[in-house]
């Protein structure tokens, strides 16, 4: 049968879960990160130059991880279909489809994964999700532990927020702040007031439809206020940001204390 998929689980009991951004697709990097302790890393396929492929490592890599396991949530470039299936076929069980804007794009999102007469997905008997045929429960019993997560990100997602998250199927919409606040006129201002009073309201509107309210934010006392406000799955971090910044600051602060001394002249080496 499937393993079981302890992010859904937790999300379904309103446990709310840690999570780590990542977005340096490789497999070393991503059994490093595993081990830290979050409860589930954001592998992303959406603003990286990952695939298939690099992402078939990258689960592998996090799921080698016994002592610390982290639940993975794959983002796939774009809600497609054809993607979605790949993204399952290799072993992903949960995860977060951008850009949907309405009630029909999250009905599709859902259909994506789940196989007919519930859904569209094609069928691989032998894909690494079955245990490559062995798993012979899996088509009957995948969608119990397949986890979608829905991205909204713009205003006009926002107008149509409970038709998305009411969707049957959809286990959390997540927040999107960097692309809403673009929508919103501010690019980039996450801290906007407009934009914070936009996602303090969708927060209590996801909550309301009963689903799991998410969201990236790398401000640590703005990401405990919107867990106080119960967002129940927030990334604290991104794994760039942090390579970027501890590189950043240390030759900051070497070259703060000046350029070393020339060292004195030794004497001509002797030739022969």
């Amino acid at each position: 049968m499937p393993s079981r998929n302890t992010f859904k689980h937790a999300l379904a009991a309103k446990i709310p879960q840690i999570g780590l951004w990542s977005t340096l697709p490789d497999p070393y990097v991503s059994e490093l990160l595993a081990g830290a302790g979050f409860d589930w890393m954001l592998l992303d396929a959406e603003h990286t130059p990952g695939d298939p492929t690099t992402m078939l490592r990258q689960l592998q890599a996090v799921q080698a991880e016994r002592e610390r396991p982290t639940s993975a949530v794959v983002r796939p470039p774009w809600n497609d279909p054809v993607l979605i299936k790949q993204y399952l076929d290799i072993g992903a069980q949960t995860l977060l489809l951008p850009f949907v804007q309405n009630r029909a794009e999250a009905e599709a999102a859902v259909a994506a994964t789940r196989y007919p007469p519930n859904g569209i997905r094609g069928m691989g008997g032998t894909v690494r999700a079955t245990r490559f045929g062995r798993d012979t429960k899996y088509v009957a019993e995948a969608s119990s532990e397949i986890c979608v997560l829905v991205q909204v990100e713009t205003v006009e997602a926002l107008e149509h927020l409970e038709d998305i998250a009411n969707v049957d199927g959809v286990d959390g919409v997540f927040i999107g702040p960097g692309d809403l606040s673009a929508s919103m006129g501010v690019a980039g201002q996450v801290n906007h007031p407009t934009v914070r009073a936009a996602i303090d309201r969708a927060i209590a509107r996801i909550l309301a439809c009963g689903k799991a309210p998410g969201i990236l934010m790398n401000d640590e006392p703005r990401a405990q206020e919107l867990l106080d406000l119960g967002a129940l799955f927030v990334a604290v971090a991104n794994d760039q940001l942090l390579l970027r910044k501890s590189a950043d600051d240390i030759a900051a602060r070497f070259k703060q204390r000046g350029a070393p001394a020339a060292p004195a002249s030794a004497p001509a080496p002797t030739t022969y």
